[in-house]
């Protein structure tokens, strides 16, 4: 890809979702409280004012309203009501394909938009874990089954493959939703594995980018940087549940709508790039219900055994846990970049340097597991 069209690409996506995300979240702001959208603080929560809720809904503002401007070029340029050499090159040359992948976004944003609205329900009412974790489970199928968004993982083994998806698009979900117990640090999260994964893709050897799974990312970006304008600390809104759940479905289903390697692919190893930039999210899941667990309680009981909780309990200030959150999340991003790099004996150094820095920090931050209180 040229450097004008890339150019084109990060501003014709970042910019326009920022500004949406921005101005949505700073107007719910202001309207949180009228609707009852207000996190109340407690024992297992670490801001001390009562916070506005949805800033969720703002980042899917700045999405959904973004493709459908979309939506509409896109309409127009098919019945050729544009100007000539309106549209950027970039674009002209992918009108088709946009226009025939169109269905699918809104599919995309449709499942996400539902799953947006659960969660900001939960915000504003509360509901059963049972019933959070039941739609997130029938959302995930019925993309999964009847979209066929799946990993394939080279393997011929659909009903594998297929129940793989769907439990990693709900782990995906829950991984951001458990992520969100500081300012800053599951929206900053998702941002940097979004804008790594779209990397990733961009810069596929074989020179055919992925421009609708990477474009779809970068816009996510631009809606998460927008709202993150507003939730750095001390954060003046949060995500809630209608963000985390939102942004985790959006990012695991590009994970599984994005070819990382071809069946002829000497690099088949690739496809492990999804697991190298959610090595983070994934790793404070697994250790915050093994904790959980471990101790007998419930693995949806919240608490403050979270990555970030244990960081502090070393002594690190918030700011100092989430940017080592995110400095976390880079480096093993920084890997998945080398995976399309390297030989196969490449990629297993990669992976295992990438589960050396998870058991670096495993080791240091565990020393605090004893003094937290649930």
């Amino acid at each position: 890809m040229s450097t004008d069209n890339l150019l084109w690409l990060l501003v014709g996506t970042l910019l326009p979702t920022f500004l949406v995300a921005c101005g949505a979240t700073f107007l719910i702001r202001r309207l949180a409280p009228r609707w009852g959208l207000l996190d109340q603080p407690n024992h297992r929560k670490v801001h001390q004012q009562p916070t506005p809720l949805g800033g969720g809904v703002a980042i899917w503002l700045g999405v959904v309203l973004f493709f459908l401007a979309v939506q509409l070029v896109l309409w127009l340029a098919t019945q050729e009501r544009l100007p000539a050499g309106w549209l950027p090159e970039l674009v002209q040359v992918h009108i088709g394909g946009l226009w025939k992948q169109s269905a699918a976004l809104w599919v995309l944003l449709a499942a996400g938009t539902v799953l947006m609205v659960t969660g900001l329900i939960d915000d504003r009412r509360g509901l059963d874990w049972r019933i959070r974790l039941a739609i997130q489970f029938g959302v995930a199928g019925l993309c999964v089954f009847l979209q066929q968004w799946r990993f394939t993982m080279f393997v011929n083994l659909p009903l594998v493959t297929g129940l793989l998806s769907v439990f990693w698009i709900v782990g995906m979900i829950n991984s951001f939703n458990m992520l969100d117990n500081m300012d800053g640090l599951s929206a900053g999260v998702a941002a940097i594995a979004s804008a790594m994964l779209a990397a990733v893709l961009l810069m596929q050897p074989d020179e055919r980018p992925q421009l609708f799974v990477a474009g779809f990312l970068l816009a996510l970006v631009g809606a998460l940087l927008g709202f993150l304008w507003h939730n750095r600390p001390p954060a003046r809104i949060f995500m809630g549940d209608a963000g985390s759940y939102f942004i985790g479905f959006c990012i695991a289903v590009a994970t599984l709508l994005a070819s990382f390697a071809n069946y002829d692919s000497p690099a088949r190893h690739t496809v492990l790039a999804p697991l190298c930039v959610m090595a983070v999210p994934l790793y404070d899941m697994i250790t915050v219900i093994w904790i959980r667990l471990r101790e007998g309680r419930s693995p949806v009981q919240a608490d403050k055994c979270h990555f970030s909780h244990r960081l502090v309990e070393l002594g690190m200030s918030k700011g100092q846990a989430v940017a080592t959150i995110y400095l976390t999340t880079a480096t093993c991003g920084l890997g998945a970049l080398l995976l399309q790099q390297v030989q196969t004996s490449g990629a297993v150094i990669i992976v295992l340097l990438i589960l050396c820095v998870l058991a670096l920090i495993a080791i240091l931050e565990s020393s605090a597991r004893g003094r937290l209180k649930p």
